[in-house]
């Protein structure tokens, strides 16, 4: 059987059209062979039957609608070969006698018919007499008694069975090959309407491999249109990705390009005991501070890298109480700007998905962008499958919005453009969204996931458990004071 699909795998479309239309007409034959031809058999002996049984009952009215003396009955049925005679058991003879040349009735059919006289009493009996080898083939006979003790008889021979036979096996093969050809014809028709545009494809798909120009024409609402449109698509956003990378490696090189040019003109000058910025010590502070954007730099193109290939192998369900992650993020944060306030509204309960060092990387570029920005306030909210990063300061060029968690792509004060793009990472691959809006004054970056309702009301109805819990705990713990104060002795 394996054997049988690797073969079938390396036929093309037309030679599999054809091993179809073989293993069609072969199983078609064999049908008409095997199973059909038994049925044809007996179908075509009970035709034969009811033909001798309708001629038969049209002599028996012949018969007796004339006078009772006639002993000779003298006619046939030429066209079906179907032939009469009549015995009279007083006589004990036949009304067409076997010296006829025409007729099939001979000695030995005589003899049959006399030896299954007493057989028939009611209605019309069948039987079959074998002719001698030398004759080859049949006589199908019908005897039945009428008045007079005469009894008629009316035969054919199995000649006619076989032409009858034969016609109708002509007429199901005929029938059989017409359908065969029908269906070949369909089937042809069929497979090069899938031929032709799958060539296109193919044609499409090794244009856009030798980076040519490249245009499909395919036209379908059906699978192969499908197929035909994602092609144009995958097309479109494989030219766009090439020119993001372009960009992308562009900017790379900018911003590369500008730290070691500063570090390498101003070690140059150095060298040749200039100082560019006024003194030894000053003009050092630059190289240094350059020194560090540049290291900042490297270590965001390794992060991006490192996040692209993140994957999500946590446990199932929450376990990451995302509120002791912003805690440990604001420790280090808050001293770069002191100015700036942080509002905070944390549900101290809610638990995110993933680990905690990609969602601290999250935390800590939401609130350094929000750092950079702010005017006064940064305000963070939390709550079930939800977290707000808002800050007051301008707001985001529409045009940005849309393309902001792309790699390289700057807001107006951004500084490498890899920040938000290494956080849509993180966030995608534990399953969350994340976007960008803004608001009436500032911008709001916005982190959640779908909760399903059945969910929702179980975290609702254990926050619900545990603030009774709490209420309970507080009520215990007034109680104990009131017990210590009633029972403490008076001060003198």
């Amino acid at each position: 059987m394996k054997r049988i699909r690797l073969w079938l795998r390396e036929l093309s479309l037309s030679q599999q059209l054809l091993t179809i239309l073989f293993i069609v007409i072969s199983t078609l034959t064999i049908f008409i062979f095997a199973f059909l031809t038994p049925g044809i058999n007996e179908f075509t002996s009970s035709e034969m039957y009811r033909m001798l049984h309708a001629a038969h009952i049209r002599a028996v009215y012949y018969v007796n609608a004339v006078d009772e003396g006639i002993r000779e009955l003298d006619f046939s049925d030429e066209e079906n070969g179907i032939q009469h005679t009549m015995y009279d058991s007083t006589a004990r003879s036949f009304g067409i006698h076997a010296e006829k040349s025409e007729s099939l009735l001979t000695e030995g059919l005589s003899e049959d018919i006399r030896s299954h006289l007493p057989e028939v009493e009611e209605g019309i009996q069948d039987f079959q007499y074998q002719l001698p080898r030398e004759n080859g083939g049949t006589i199908l006979y019908t005897i039945s008694r009428i008045k007079g003790g005469r009894y008629l008889v009316t035969f054919m021979s199995s000649q006619e069975e076989q032409k009858f036979r034969t016609t109708l096996v002509n007429n199901i093969v005929n029938v059989n090959m017409l359908v065969a050809i029908v269906l070949f014809v369909i089937l042809t028709v069929w497979i090069t309407t899938i031929i032709y545009p799958l060539n296109q494809i193919k044609a499409y798909i090794t244009k856009i491999k030798n980076d040519e120009p490249a245009e499909l024409t395919v036209q379908r609402r059906d699978e192969i249109g499908e197929v035909a449109d994602a092609l144009r698509d995958m097309e479109e956003e494989l030219q766009k990705q090439n020119r993001e990378k372009e960009e992308m490696i562009q900017n790379i090189s900018h911003d590369l390009k500008t730290p070691i040019a500063t570090i390498r003109s101003y070690g140059e000058s150095i060298k040749d005991g200039i100082y560019p910025y006024g003194t030894l010590e000053k003009s050092i502070d630059v190289i240094i501070e350059h020194a560090d954007r540049l290291e900042k730099k490297v270590r965001s193109l390794i992060a991006l890298n490192k996040m692209g290939y993140l994957l999500d192998d946590c446990e199932e369900g929450e376990t990451l109480l995302m509120g002791d992650v912003i805690d440990k993020v604001l420790l280090g944060l808050k001293v770069i700007r002191p100015e700036i306030t942080f509002d905070l509204d944390i549900d101290r309960t809610v638990k995110f998905h993933g680990d905690e060092d990609p969602w601290r990387i999250v935390i800590e570029n939401l609130l350094d962008n929000a750092l950079r920005y702010a005017k006064t306030t940064i305000s963070i909210t939390v709550v079930t499958g939800e977290l707000k990063v808002n800050n007051d300061g301008s707001q985001i060029d529409p045009e940005t919005l849309d393309k902001l968690f792309r790699p390289y792509e700057k807001g107006t004060d951004g500084q490498f453009g890899l920040g938000l793009s290494i956080v849509h990472r993180i966030v995608t691959t534990y399953g969350y969204k994340i976007e960008a809006e803004n608001l009436s004054e500032g911008v709001s970056f916005r982190i959640w996931r779908e909760v399903p309702k059945k969910e929702m009301r179980a975290i609702q109805k254990e926050k619900k458990k545990e603030e009774r819990e709490k209420a309970k705990e507080i009520r215990r713990q007034e109680r104990l004071e009131k017990n210590e104060k009633r029972n403490s002795p008076p001060q003198s």
